[in-house]
């Protein structure tokens, strides 16, 4: 499987994010406006852009518009809700055949989901704001960069663009700025925005989860993140403490615990040899990503603190004994692994920092020495060039060989290959990961010998460089 390999945090276990993150905000009076809001996390969660198509709705007997009405008669909706919402999806239609493919794209979201048989009366508040707000972003008729993220004057909810499926809700995005006006102390904000995100949690795995509404990895709308949730009851149980609505607050944040009970893909739990392990996204389980399990309990362990819940207790003793164990399987000896299992990649600079930083944060909450140990692993690898090792050899001149080479993390390679004072050849490679490699050369045909140098360049800036000699023997008589 292979899964987009970035994810979507700063720094969510401190108190502020550590710089401003620039949005658009579209104001009530329809002009658009850049700025910067210093309660977000700087960083986002980008996906491949994915063509959404209304055919398997078509295939179905289940539409929106038959859904509501079931909804409505099995009593999950009030008559006044199902004409509102019948009326907002219709008028959504028609609009986008106006206002182009990404606001159809929204639209054959809504309609997959509701062939999945997925539409439920607890996500309709989410579903239906994301149409009311589709509709008027695409309505300024302005185009926007992938990633990019939306404010709407008078809220407070963070909104991201993904290519072909139009504006989505950004949930981690959204408890990173909780926790981030909690961390600056903007009490009034932190209210504000308290009570847009409580009505958008759905129904799941016999409790509430705020759920992605979007096609992501090859994984289908609705889905959630162990990360995202994480987050999200931390964010709360502080939100809760601060403006002292612990009465109203800490039950639904209870309640939100409950995809750490269940397994994938309803919720996040995936059973393993030390304990549980709470994958990053409920539809890929075999994907393990360090940073999102690390957060997950980080989120986990303030939330059992600051509400004296048993529950948050129980979730982070039956997995914190798995995060111990895969902890150091990250460390390659030189950088972070950002992923393993389905899909094993390096870190990028900015996903090294990421982890290094929430190991700290349970190292301090912890004190358990392998999350200490590593964190100061990662933390000195900024400051160390790469190794790299060219093998020496021998190949077969006017035929196309391969030279060996070992790099010790992701590096940017520039190759250069000259024989006395003649440069034969030289170009970059770009990004090469850790392990032993090779690069295939058109070998020349003159025999001789040829030195081959490396420069890599890592993700941090430090540069190693290596050489060793090739003797490139007579060409063979045809």
């Amino acid at each position: 499987m292979r899964i987009a390999c970035c994810l979507f945090v700063a720094m969510l276990s401190t108190a502020a994010p550590a710089s401003a993150a620039g949005v658009l905000e579209l104001g009530r009076d329809g002009k658009i406006r850049a700025r910067d809001d210093r309660a977000l996390p700087a960083t986002t969660m980008k996906a491949p852009p994915h063509r959404v198509v209304a055919a398997a709705a078509k295939r179905t007997r289940q539409t929106v518009t038959s859904e509501l009405e079931r909804l409505r008669s099995a009593g999950a909706i009030t008559p006044a809700d199902y004409t509102a919402r019948r009326a907002a999806y219709l008028d959504a239609r028609r609009a986008a055949r106006r206002l182009g493919s990404e606001m159809r794209a929204v639209v054959a979201t809504l309609d997959g989901i509701t062939a999945r048989r997925r539409l439920t009366a607890s996500r309709l508040p989410a579903l239906w704001l994301t149409l009311e707000r589709n509709v008027q972003w695409w309505s300024t008729g302005r185009t926007l960069s992938s990633g990019q993220r939306i404010e709407f004057e008078g809220s407070e909810l963070v909104w991201q663009y993904y290519p072909g499926q139009g504006l989505q809700l950004q949930m981690l995005g959204n408890f990173g700025k909780l926790n981030g006006l909690w961390g600056a102390r903007e009490n009034g904000r932190l209210a504000f925005m308290l009570d847009e995100l409580l009505p958008l949690a759905a129904r799941r795995a016999g409790g509430l989860a705020w759920e992605y509404y979007f096609w992501f990895g090859g994984g289908a709308p609705p889905w959630v993140s162990g990360m995202a949730e994480g987050t999200a009851v931390q964010a709360l149980a502080r939100a809760a403490q601060r403006l002292r609505r612990q009465a109203d607050v800490l039950p639904i944040a209870q309640r939100a615990l409950a995809i750490f009970k269940r397994r994938t893909p309803t919720g996040v739990r995936m059973p393993s040899a030390h304990g549980d392990h709470y994958a990053i996204y409920s539809f890929a389980p075999r994907l393990r990503v360090l940073n999102g399990f690390i957060q997950s309990l980080i989120g986990l362990y303030d939330y059992a603190r600051l509400a004296e819940e048993p529950q948050g207790t129980g979730l982070f003793e039956a997995a914190e004994p798995q995060a111990r164990a895969e902890t150091p399987l990250y460390d390659t000896g030189a950088w972070s692994l950002y992923s393993r299992g389905s899909a094993t990649h390096e870190s990028t600079l900015e996903y090294h920092d990421l982890l290094q930083g929430f190991l700290a944060g349970l190292c301090r909450r912890t004190t358990i020495d392998v999350y200490c140990t590593i964190a100061g692993h990662f933390a000195a690898y900024e400051s160390e060039p790469p190794r790299v090792t060219v093998h020496p050899g021998r190949l077969r001149g006017g035929r196309y060989g391969r030279v060996r080479f070992d790099l010790s993390k992701i590096s940017t390679v520039t190759l250069r290959i000259t024989r006395g004072a003649h440069t034969v050849e030289a170009r970059p490679f770009g990004a090469v990961g850790y392990g032993a490699r090779s690069f295939g050369w058109a070998v020349p045909r003159r025999a001789g010998r040829y030195t081959v140098v490396l420069e890599a360049r890592d993700l941090a800036g430090n540069v190693a460089t290596d050489s060793a000699t090739v003797r490139v023997l007579k060409p063979r008589r045809s």
